[in-house]
């Protein structure tokens, strides 16, 4: 009788072993579930500590990789000094950039010396506003200036002022800047071996100039230095924008990277380029960009 009671069919059976199971499920749920309900609040407390923390690191190394070296003004100090002895320090104090005082000391360490002011006006890089202010304050000690030598000395007499003759052209000269060397360059007062190589060097990399806006783009090209050049005629070597790959395109000046990606997959994708209206509605391309560009490519 007793066995009847408790007697299950087999689906009631399978229905107590499940109704079983879901109790053991709920009350070790409920001993472990809040643990679990705590423990994410620490553990997201903990991760955003580490993100800013990240966040912060990654900030900081993106200043420090993309900040440009803003070297420190100098306050200008105008006082007399001797070309012959001042160093490096009096030099700067002066307003003189550091590339002219590193060869002045060069220079004298070579054994030269300035025999009279306009002697030290032939330092490179030297412009004739920069001599103008310091040109009262240049004060020679005798012991540099140009001796005669004596009847009975047998030696060939040497220049006291070892700065070799360069010829520079008079004012209101117009050097071509789109064909000029770096010999005709350094015939321009105020100019180099060092500016006259970088002009010509970015020239090349531009495939030419087609204004002398472009110019002010050389680093140290002074505004005192625009007055001696030309333009009177443009010859651009264009790159063909339909056939050139990535390296040839971004090793131009004008264009970056993701410009250069954007042009190659725009090609793959969309074919040929006419013009580079067509590039006008990727964010990578300016106006500016492109009012650049249009002189430096061709369509073939």
């Amino acid at each position: 009788m007793w066995k009847d009671f408790f007697y299950y069919s087999k689906s009631e059976r399978i229905a107590v072993y499940v109704l079983s199971l879901l109790i053991v499920v709920f009350m070790i749920g409920s001993i472990v579930l809040p643990y679990y309900l705590e423990s994410p609040i620490e553990d997201m407390a903990e991760i955003e500590e580490r993100v800013q923390f990240t966040d912060s690191i990654r900030e900081k190394e993106r200043l420090r990789t993309s900040r440009k070296f803003i070297p420190e003004k100098r306050h200008v100090v105008l006082k007399e000094f001797d070309p012959n002895t001042a160093d490096s320090i009096d030099f700067l104090n002066l307003g003189l950039p550091p590339f002219m005082a590193s060869n002045i000391l060069k220079y004298r360490a070579k054994g030269g010396s300035f025999s009279t002011p306009e002697s030290f006006a032939r330092i490179y890089g030297m412009t004739e506003d920069r001599f103008a202010q310091l040109r009262p304050y240049i004060k020679i000690a005798d012991r540099h200036l140009h001796q005669s030598v004596q009847p009975h000395d047998t030696l060939i007499e040497q220049p006291v002022d070892s700065f070799p003759k360069i010829f520079k052209y008079s004012e209101g000269t117009l050097v071509d800047v789109g064909m000029a060397d770096t010999t005709e360059l350094k015939k321009i007062p105020g100019i180099g071996s060092g500016i006259a190589g970088m002009i010509v060097a970015y020239r090349n990399r531009l495939g030419g100039f087609y204004s002398l806006d472009q110019l002010k783009e050389v680093e140290y090209v002074t505004p005192e230095m625009m007055k001696w050049f030309a333009l009177p005629s443009v010859s651009i070597r264009k790159i063909p924008i339909n056939k050139a790959g990535l390296d040839r395109l971004r090793m131009h000046p004008y264009i970056n990277f993701y410009q250069a990606k954007v042009i190659v997959e725009y090609r793959k994708k969309r074919g040929k380029i006419e013009s580079l209206s067509q590039l006008s509605l990727y964010e990578e391309f300016t106006e500016k960009d492109l009012d650049r560009l249009v002189h430096y490519f061709s369509f073939d």
